[in-house]
């Protein structure tokens, strides 16, 4: 029989990524279950071994990159504004989730500890928002939906977490506290926002002081495992540390680089957070066929039957969650209907219905300790590893492949908010680079025809489809830097959002990274 070694698995799991993308984009169904199936059906061949990761490993590797990104593509202003119904799902959601599989779990497994029951409720609580966006994103959906998703993602977690930790520590050392819990809450997050922060603020301080391109791109990839490794160290939130990492680079990251910087470092990201998400939903499909193979038929049995009934309880509970968080504090307080526009009834089905579960319930369960203090081996862990894996897998292939049909179904009107904020924002950097040519017309050394054919360009909006001689070139940089400073002030004051911001700051970019060419051959 073959053996694979290590290196023929890192070569065939590259194979496999790069067949199932171009397979995907083919394929009415999401590119998670695709690359499930696939390891799944790679843990079948003769030969293959599963690598066995460190717990700690699972984490590091996989959640700083994911939570740093998800944080830096979020709209703060959009955040803010949907903060309670943020707050409601990241926090509320979770602990009501935990305690109803808790409930459930200790009533149908026989002699499960209510720690290890909390344990799996904390495992399976928070949806994952990768497989969700990535459907929702392509097709017209509210831009509040997706506000809250993303916002419910990036808070979830660390809420999870810490219930996770806490149920994990009473499970090992026989001793818990509510109260000892629900103030390390509040310490873990406090101090992990503030570690986040502090390196957040690091990288920006370092990418202003150095001019070379891939050692500011190389910032952006290293701060999320700093600020890891730093909020570990003092055993408070690691997630929320990379949250307010990404949250505050995100916020500074148009200042403190260059436009060739951006355009790299984005196209750095995506290749990154896609092999990252690849590699977790493969090594799910491959650890779920390792365990099929090697557990005991009737405790494989009794765990892919418990993990068929936290299922359907997980997403019952969100469906029934759902309209009482929309819509009883709005019937309440006549504060919520001031400040917040009306939930909608589609709007609330379809974030009812976004809640697959994906790689930070994976993580977590590969996590878990495999012995107690005492030495005796973690109580039912490896049900606890099927169950996880179970939901995971049908929240995946049951909500995921209907989550489009839905979206469809419903038919969101569509909006308008985003093109107008996005025209208003281009009249604006308009303006101010007419007004900005204006004083640079003064300036010794700049050629008036440079200018009057730049403020031609201008009015016309057709900078970018002709040809720019050396000082028009030169010129239309310096233009370029006042329109995109006019935009992060847009964004700042909440004019506009991140995400109109990094749509026009794009172009910029682009433009201006084409100019700087021309300004480097002469």
């Amino acid at each position: 029989m073959p053996h694979f070694t290590p290196v023929l698995l890192v070569i065939a799991f590259g194979a496999i990524v790069v067949a199932l993308t171009a397979l995907g984009r083919r394929l009415p169904v999401p590119t998670p279950i695709l690359q499930v199936v696939a390891g799944l059906g790679l843990a079948l061949v003769p030969g293959v071994r599963v690598p066995e990761l460190e717990p700690e490993l699972v984490f590091f590797l996989f959640l700083p990159p994911i939570l740093w990104a998800a944080a830096f593509f979020t709209s703060l202003r959009e955040f803010r504004d949907n903060l309670r119904a943020i707050s409601l799902l990241a926090v509320g959601l979770v602990a009501a989730t935990t305690a109803v599989v808790a409930v459930l779990v200790h009533a149908l497994l026989p002699g499960v500890p209510w720690a290890v029951a909390v344990v799996i409720g904390a495992i399976v609580s928070p949806p994952d928002a990768v497989a969700a966006e990535a459907i929702v994103k392509r097709l017209p959906v509210p831009s509040r939906v997706i506000a809250i998703l993303e916002g419910e993602s990036l808070v979830n977690d660390a809420s999870a977490l810490v219930l996770y930790r806490t149920a994990v520590a009473a499970a090992v050392t026989g001793a818990f506290s509510w109260g000892e819990a629900v103030v390390r809450f509040f310490i873990d997050a406090g101090v992990g926002i503030g570690i986040g922060l502090l390196v957040g603020w690091l990288v920006v301080a370092i990418a202003r002081r150095t001019k070379d391109a891939l050692v500011e791109t190389l910032l952006t990839l290293v701060g999320p495992y700093v600020a890891w490794v730093a909020a570990e160290l003092v055993h408070v939130s690691a997630v929320l540390a990379c949250v307010a990492g990404g949250i505050h680079l995100r916020r500074h990251f148009s200042t403190a680089v260059g436009p060739r910087v951006r355009i790299e470092a984005k196209a750095i990201w995506d290749l990154v957070l896609f092999v990252v998400n690849a590699l977790v939903f493969l090594l799910l499909g491959l650890e779920l066929g390792h365990l099929l193979l090697v557990t005991p038929a009737d405790t494989l049995a009794r765990a892919l039957r418990l993990g068929l009934v936290v299922s359907a309880v997980c997403i019952a509970t969100r469906i029934v969650w759902m309209p009482f968080g929309a819509f009883v504090p709005r019937a309440l307080s006549a504060e919520i209907r001031r400040r917040e526009p009306p939930p909608t009834p589609k709007g609330v089905a379809l974030i009812a219905w976004a809640g697959m579960r994906g790689i930070v319930s994976l993580a977590t369960a590969l996590a878990l300790p495999r012995t107690l203090a005492d030495g005796t081996p973690f109580p039912y862990r490896t049900e606890i590893v099927l169950v996880t894996m179970t939901v995971i897998v049908l929240t995946l292939v049951v909500q995921g492949l209907t989550l489009a049909p839905l979206i469809r179904w419903l038919r969101f009107p569509p909006e308008t908010a985003h093109v107008e904020e996005a025209r208003m924002a281009r009249r604006e950097a308009l303006r101010w680079a007419g007004e900005t040519l204006d004083e640079l017309a003064h300036t010794d050394g700049v050629e008036r025809a440079d200018v009057e054919w730049l403020r031609r360009d201008l009015r016309e909006r057709l900078a970018h489809h002709g040809g720019h001689a050396p000082g028009r070139a030169a010129l239309r940089l310096r233009v370029i830097e006042s329109e995109r400073a006019l935009l992060v002030r847009l964004r700042d004051e909440g004019a506009i959002s991140d995400e109109v911001l990094f749509e026009l700051e794009t172009e910029l970019d682009l433009e201006a990274t084409r100019l700087g060419r021309v300004v480097a051959a002469h």
